[in-house]
């Protein structure tokens, strides 16, 4: 997903007498273009003390348990469930996306609050764990986990509560206090939020944001234990380049190409909604949007007059809780430009769009949905990530040829195949990512049981299911003596004749597979 180091519809100002940097963020609604708000800019002083008062509070915060945790943060769930259209209002307003779109990010962070809440036991819980040899048979071995006391949370713009929240969640209910930066084009929502956290919902100090652009995410890096990036793999290598310095652990969800396999014997009407809604939902501003299509050659035809046929009836523009679209705006005009290169490039080379293919008239900044056919892997709209309401469908031969394409990315986030439920599943076997859906697209995200990272430079580490909990956490392992003498027989001092019987026991037990000798296995 892209991160908002990328310039969009907000501006830096410099409204502090006689200062030298900016230190507001004007914030523009981009289905209009007009300025909605003002938001004062943190500096890394500013960053240090945020970071310094909820690392204070955090001991106190982690004493509460798994129970107590999950107590405060049901708090939170039923607030945003509460205040859906209000949260939805500002959402709306600062990212240009139609309501639907939206909609999903308070019932996802709901539904996460609940998953890791009644799981953190099973995921994050002391476990006891039996020795592997009898000479530790005095030994009582146990394992915990830990949070990184200060996790910080820097998010982009594409989805402002479930790329924030989300990560914060997990790390809060494992214990760890949060510090998270937003994009400095969607600063507004997250900090609603966090507000009323603190104000309306009474929650321990142990949940804030920073507002900035990268200097401010620079600091926040500096600062914490733990850092969760979520953009683009160019940001990316910086922050993880930022965070060696001080040997802070990272994970990082960054950029996606996707592919879509449609098999010869695939649903084409599911195929082609699930295409449809997989290229083109929140304009394409999604890190796993269907992106490149391969399409076996017996059933391209039908499969490209119907995709366009679907794409072409969409309705874009601006809307509210009355009226209903389903193609919102751009949410960064120089993620616009980006969408134009691509499909620019693509027509140059020979491509053609069968539908869209430009921005739209404004007012707002809208790029119309659209399906470029004619596309191969020398054209920018096969390789690199587009990010925007654009599919490229390629024709292939067969299933092989299909995966060598699909395969032929530097990313490896998600994919989609389609087909025959077996046969679409062995090709969706071999597909190079860290999630892959099958006769479905997307929805691996909201499978929160099962881990979601990305392959290649798709990023390092996981949300969802166990890892997305434990990267949160430092493990501990406690080693208890539960009986023995003044002096162990390894300990000083060393003799010939202790020497010989610790080494005589050792090969006695390590020589051999001593648990079939004493008849504990077959």
């Amino acid at each position: 997903m892209e991160s908002g180091t990328a310039q969009s519809s907000t501006k830096a100002t410099n409204s502090g007498p006689g200062g030298d940097a900016a230190d507001q963020l004007e914030v523009l609604n981009p289905a209009t273009g007009a300025k909605i708000a003002s938001v004062a800019i943190d500096s890394p002083q500013s960053v240090a003390a945020t970071v310094a008062r909820v690392r204070a509070n955090q001991p106190e915060w982690e004493a509460l348990g798994i129970e107590g945790r999950y107590r405060w943060l049901g708090r939170l769930r039923d607030w945003l469930l509460d205040n859906s259209d209000r949260v939805l209002d500002t959402m709306q307003a600062e990212t240009g996306k139609v309501r639907a779109d939206a909609s999903n990010e308070p019932v996802y962070l709901a539904d996460l609050i609940n998953f890791y809440g009644t799981k953190a036991a099973k995921f994050i819980g002391e476990e006891s764990v039996r020795p592997h040899t009898p000479l530790l048979a005095a030994k009582k071995l146990r394992v915990q986990y830990r949070p990184h006391p200060v996790v910080g949370i820097i998010s982009p713009w594409n989805f402002p509560l479930i790329l924030s929240l989300g990560d914060a969640v997990p790390a809060m209910q494992a214990g760890a206090a949060v510090v998270i930066k937003p994009s400095e084009f969607t600063p507004l929502g997250l900090a609603e939020v966090v507000e009323a956290w603190r104000e309306e919902i009474g929650g321990p100090d142990v949940l804030a944001c920073v507002q900035g652009v990268g200097e401010t995410g620079g600091a926040l890096v500096d600062e914490v234990d733990f850092v969760q990036f979520t953009g683009s793999d160019r940001t990316g290598r910086r922050v993880m380049a930022r965070a060696a310095d001080t040997l802070t652990p990272v994970s990082l969800e960054l950029g996606g190409k996707d592919p879509m396999i449609v098999l010869s014997d695939a649903d084409l009407d599911r195929a082609v909604n699930a295409a449809a809604w997989g290229g083109m939902m929140n304009s394409g501003q999604v890190c796993m949007s269907v992106e490149r299509i391969y399409v076996e050659e017996p059933v391209y035809d039908e499969f490209v007059a119907k995709l366009t046929a679907e794409v072409g009836k969409l309705r874009q523009g601006a809307d509210d809780a009355r009226d209903c679209k389903e193609i919102g705006a751009m949410t960064s005009p120089k993620q616009s430009a980006i969408v134009e290169d691509h499909v620019g490039d693509a027509l140059a080379s020979g491509a053609k769009a069968l539908t869209g293919g430009r921005r739209a008239e404004g007012p707002g900044d809208y790029f119309e949905p659209t399906v470029l056919v004619g596309v191969d892997h020398s054209m920018k709209v096969m390789r690199d990530e587009t990010f925007g309401p654009v599919v490229g469908v390629m024709k292939v031969r067969d299933s092989e040829q299909a995966l060598r394409l699909a395969n032929d990315s530097r990313y490896g986030l998600s994919g989609s195949v389609f087909g025959e439920k077996e046969r679409a599943e062995r090709v969706a076997r071999r597909v190079e990512c860290g999630a892959v859906n099958v006769n479905d697209v997307l929805v691996n995200y909201f499978a929160t049981d099962v881990p979601m990272g990305g392959w290649k430079e798709s990023g390092i580490g996981y949300r969802h299911g166990e890892p997305g909990i434990k990267k949160y956490c430092r493990t501990e392992s406690v080693v208890i003596t539960r009986f023995g003498g003044k002096r162990e027989p390894t300990w000083y001092p060393y003799t010939k004749s202790r020497r010989g019987l610790i080494v005589r026991i050792a090969r006695a037990f390590n020589a051999r597979d001593w648990r079939r000798r004493l008849g504990l296995r077959g």
